[in-house]
């Protein structure tokens, strides 16, 4: 099975969700980059995940919500937009926050499960997933999942390793 079909498979996609929201942001001209957890994919051993979390250009993300809205269900977070459809158990998050704005600049195409997309920078990848680490309104399964995630970067790229806060090194040993 070919790594995409296998995405697919894993996320129960029948409503081609991935490929329905990358066609609409290409048709619109919409900068955008992937962090999270399918980033750290496009650098490390893949590990599977529902999630699908995106960068979207500051300036164009009030248009983007108001052309995702006519064809997904939108719910709007203090920190995201959340993107889904029926039949697909992808969840898709476009980060709000304002500090991850700069990935865009730094952002490459690469593959993650047999996909071409634009990937945050591996430092910046590091970066916010350190920020969410430290975010005490996050989730504790969440920042253990960042924690997982920080150790796989760092296990893939060791030189990383100064980038990250003694404390969080901590948490890993």
């Amino acid at each position: 099975m070919r790594a995409l079909a296998f995405w697919k498979t894993i996320t129960m996609d029948q409503s081609n969700l991935l490929d329905q929201l990358m066609a609409l942001l290409s048709e619109h001209g919409t900068r955008f980059c992937v962090i999270g957890g399918q980033a750290v994919n496009a650098y490390a051993e893949p590990v599977v995940s529902l999630d699908l979390d995106l960068v979207v250009a500051a300036e164009q993300l009030e248009e983007v919500e108001s052309v995702l809205r006519r064809s997904f269900k939108v719910e709007r977070f203090p920190n995201s937009l959340n993107v889904s459809l029926p039949d697909s158990d992808l969840r898709v998050q476009i980060q709000t926050d304002p500090r991850y704005a700069d990935f865009l600049e730094r952002s490459e195409l690469r593959s993650i499960l047999g996909v071409q997309l634009p990937v945050a920078s591996l430092e910046d990848l590091l970066q916010g997933k350190v920020w969410a680490v430290q975010d005490p309104n996050r989730r504790p399964s969440k920042r253990q999942k960042d924690l997982a995630d920080i150790a796989r970067l760092l296990e893939s790229c060791p030189r990383l390793r100064d980038l990250v806060p003694a404390e969080i090194i901590k948490q890993l040993i």
